[in-house]
């Protein structure tokens, strides 16, 4: 049986290969399966970013960066949070988000701005620039997933989100180092 073939339980990809070592390893049926639902989830993620990569290029953003510009967008007018409201969101450490922010607002995607009332604090607003960009390549990730899914039956997609969502849900509470 080759990934991608269908067997008598169902189309197969290469996490059911490594499913099968693991059974002969020893590891029991339920690690098997949280092992399979982190191989799985991990590898659709990357599969989205890399066909989201070529159009990212063409705006000259990174996948950090539009993630932390759409964190921006979601937030609506004056589109504006403080940095650390964006690091959670995004999925970046409070580093990552500042050296992203420095790439923005070099590209003039991003301003910064004291916060009247609290001089310590700073607000980060996306410019009219960034708005048009934040937008188009919303637009261009849009397409990109619904070619990326296609051929999925809306109803697959929609029962993998939901159990996906379970398990986000309680796994997503704690915090690793």
């Amino acid at each position: 049986m080759h990934d991608g073939e269908v067997s008598p339980d169902g189309p197969q990809d290469e996490v059911d290969a490594l499913a099968r070592e693991w059974r002969r390893n020893g590891i029991s049926e339920p690690l098997v399966a949280m092992l399979e639902v982190g191989k799985r989830a991990a590898r659709i993620g990357l599969i989205v970013q890399q066909a989201l990569r070529p159009g990212l290029a063409e705006y000259g953003l990174t996948y950090a960066e539009f993630e932390v510009l759409t964190v921006l967008h979601r937030a609506g007018p004056p589109h504006r949070l403080r940095p650390s409201d964006l690091t959670g969101p995004a999925l970046l450490t409070s580093g990552g988000t500042s050296n992203v922010l420095q790439r923005l607002q070099k590209a003039g995607l991003v301003e910064r701005e004291a916060d009247s009332a609290d001089a310590r604090s700073r607000f980060v607003h996306l410019t009219e620039d960034g708005l048009r960009v934040t937008e188009q390549a919303m637009e261009m990730s849009a397409r990109v997933h619904e070619e990326v899914m296609a051929g999925l039956p809306p109803e697959t997609v929609r029962a993998a989100a939901d159990a996906l969502r379970d398990v986000h849900v309680v796994i997503g509470r704690r915090r690793f180092r």
